[in-house]
């Protein structure tokens, strides 16, 4: 049996008329860059959300970027973000010309550790003009923003979330990205609400930042051929909102789809005594995490992946190398060992099969698959 990580496929299906009259009348339109297709979008995303802005860009990646030079972060500032995460997180703050800065997780959550950002955040700001905050929502599960918002307080350090892999999470009833000053989102296609390509999406309810963030998306101007500042082409194509705005709706359930395939897998691995013992389950946050990914901690991960590929069942590892061991970082002078509940997830985390149209049958295989491992068969 073969088992894909995704299937976007089976997604497809199920809305594939939806999107192709949604395509068709916007090619009769032909109106691709910004307009009503992408005004459209922003305003569902802004009401979905609860944002006081929400500005189509061309990426996550660009997000990221378009969030910090909105708040003006340059190289006398530092910013301070977690080393377990996608490379755009601490790359986006490089190119700005900021100091990086990585605080260690949590390893019950993988989430930047509210004490390790405190100290890091302490230590920072004796030498920055500024100090920043960027927590990273990882796999879908909103990380402690209210220990978060209190220590970045403390230091006057507004926050920009990173929440490229959690759109639709919550905590506390509100959405990942409205908490900090700046949210960036991600819709990679692989994400929860996924497009066609690469498109992106940033979150503020501070009205300067956004109409910031909008002249800076397109290159430093309001009026054309009039540039207030140096920004750079992040648009939001038409195509991409089009689809995006037929998926929106279809967005709840498909989260909740992925919870309860989450559920079904921790069920089953407790079942057969995997969990807790050389396995330990994600925790699912109080119903309100997303599971962009599903990860586990594995003894003997490596092994386990090959066992599971040799049995037809796709697997992923996020993230094999933490962001302060990458090469192009070595010559800001970060150690091994220097985060290590981050370097241990680097070698225990293995992503399994997730999405909402994954059924039982395979499902089970995963388990099996996994069991038979740690039983020697």
């Amino acid at each position: 049996m073969n088992v894909p990580l995704l299937d976007l496929k089976a997604q497809y299906a199920t809305i594939r008329a939806d999107v192709e009259r949604a395509l068709a009348e916007l090619f009769a339109e032909q109106h691709f860059i910004l307009g009503p297709a992408v005004e459209r979008f922003e305003n569902e995303m802004k009401a979905y959300t609860r944002a006081g802005h929400a500005i189509g860009v061309a990426s996550g990646s660009d997000a990221l970027l378009l969030a910090l030079m909105a708040l003006e972060v340059g190289p006398h500032d530092a910013v301070v973000t977690t080393p377990f995460t996608f490379f755009a997180t601490a790359g986006s703050i490089v190119r700005t010309g900021a100091r990086l800065v990585f605080a260690d997780i949590d390893p019950a959550t993988f989430n930047i550790a509210p004490d390790a950002a405190a100290a890091a955040l302490a230590g920072a700001s004796r030498n920055a003009r500024r100090t920043v905050l960027m927590p990273v929502h990882l796999y879908g599960r909103v990380a402690e923003m209210a220990e978060l918002s209190a220590v970045a307080a403390r230091h006057g350090a507004p926050i920009v979330e990173d929440a490229a892999q959690a759109v639709g999470a919550r905590c506390a009833g509100r959405m990942a990205g409205t908490f900090g000053a700046v949210g960036a989102l991600s819709f990679f296609p692989s994400k929860n609400l996924g497009a066609a390509g690469d498109a992106g999406m940033v979150l503020s309810s501070d009205d300067e930042l956004a109409n910031r963030l909008r002249m800076l998306r397109t290159h430093g101007s309001v009026r054309r051929y009039f540039h207030e500042r140096v920004g750079i082409n992040s648009r939001l194509d038409a195509l991409q909102a089009a689809l995006l705005s037929v998926k929106l709706s279809h967005l709840e359930r498909w989260n909740e789809g992925r919870r309860q395939r989450a559920a079904a897998y921790s069920r089953r691995f407790r079942e057969r005594g995997l969990d807790p013992g050389p396995i330990r389950v994600p925790d699912p946050a109080d119903g309100e995490h997303v599971f962009h990914q599903y990860v586990i901690r594995a003894e003997r991960r490596d092994a386990l992946r090959d066992r599971l590929t040799r049995a037809g069942v796709e697997t992923q590892v996020y993230y094999p190398v933490p962001l302060h061991r990458q090469p192009c970082f070595q010559s800001l002078g970060f150690r091994d060992g220097e985060f290590p509940h981050a370097e241990q997830a680097s070698r225990e985390c293995l992503a399994l099969p997730i999405y909402p149209e994954l059924r039982d049958d395979p499902l089970d295989h995963v388990v099996e698959t996994i069991a038979g491992f740690y039983r020697g068969s």
